[in-house]
């Protein structure tokens, strides 16, 4: 099966800084490409899409432009590029500048599980997200379940800006009640300008032990609320090894689905990430 990962991390401490490393022993070391096309081996990956990685603010520039003269590189798949950015700051246009024009920037992201809430409520925040329809550019959304309701607010407000709901919304898959989450998905799924990647979910689960089972019950929500045209994979490597392997997450995510057939796995792994990303 040929496979598009839309939701792929690479990181280099010994090129720029990502403090948020230190806190964590398993990811506290560099991630780059090799690793990744070895973590990889045996599957027909002919795209990836990197997303930022979270990097200390003052080198986010110097992160999305690595990123970009990478992606020009002939002897990888690396295909699109979401670079980091602060939509809440007055100087995001300027800092979109920079890097505009480039065809293989795709996208931006503003992680926002990881500071207040209140941060998405900067008065900058949606004029400035409504500003990447104008460079075909779209917004990734990294939002715990708990917090839902705020990107409901920015799909809403942005109705011509592409959204892409990373990590299915992230479902707490350590208990059996999804009410919440569900009814919010179900609610987010009625825009048209948003898509799910489904990436990243094994990490939800009791990480040890975790079976198809874990993660059926989400997924197949998903797929009746988005339907197979508007969901993307990905695999949030190499932030899934705090669960699983690359071929886990990919073994589990085609056992899950393979009863809907080849057409809609292709539409899944392949056609709507290079769709949605613009991965011609």
């Amino acid at each position: 099966m040929r496979i598009v990962d839309t939701h792929q991390h690479l990181w280099d401490l010994d090129l720029l800084p990502y403090s948020w490393t230190a806190r964590s022993e398993k990811y506290n070391r560099s991630f780059r490409w090799k690793d990744y096309a070895e973590a990889t081996r045996g599957y027909d990956v002919v795209k990836t899409v990197f997303l930022e990685c979270d990097v200390d603010e003052p080198f986010q520039l110097q992160e999305a432009q690595q990123l970009l003269r990478l992606s020009e590189q002939p002897d990888n798949t690396l295909s699109g590029i979401v670079a980091g950015c602060r939509p809440e700051t007055p100087d995001f246009l300027a800092y979109l500048d920079q890097i505009v024009g480039h065809p293989n920037l795709k996208g931006l992201r503003r992680i926002l599980h990881v500071v207040p809430d209140d941060v998405s409520y900067s008065p900058h925040f949606i004029p400035n997200l409504r500003a990447l329809a104008q460079h075909n550019l779209s917004f990734d959304l990294c939002f715990f379940a708990r917090q839902l309701p705020l990107a409901l607010r920015l799909v809403r407000a942005c109705p011509d800006t592409q959204f892409i709901l990373d990590h299915c919304g992230n479902p707490d898959l350590t208990n059996d009640d999804l009410s919440v989450w569900r009814a919010a998905i179900t609610e987010l799924a009625r825009f048209p300008n948003l898509v799910c990647k489904v990436s990243g979910i094994v990490v939800n689960t009791k990480h040890a032990g975790w079976t198809t089972d874990n993660l059926r019950p989400a997924i197949e929500h998903l797929i009746e609320s988005f339907g197979w045209e508007r969901l993307l994979f990905g695999s949030d490597w190499p932030v899934c090894t705090a669960a699983a392997t690359f071929s886990q997450w990919v073994d589990a995510l085609i056992e899950i689905t393979k009863s809907a057939g080849e057409e809609n796995q292709k539409k899944l792994f392949q056609l709507n990430a290079e769709r949605v990303y613009r991965l011609d």
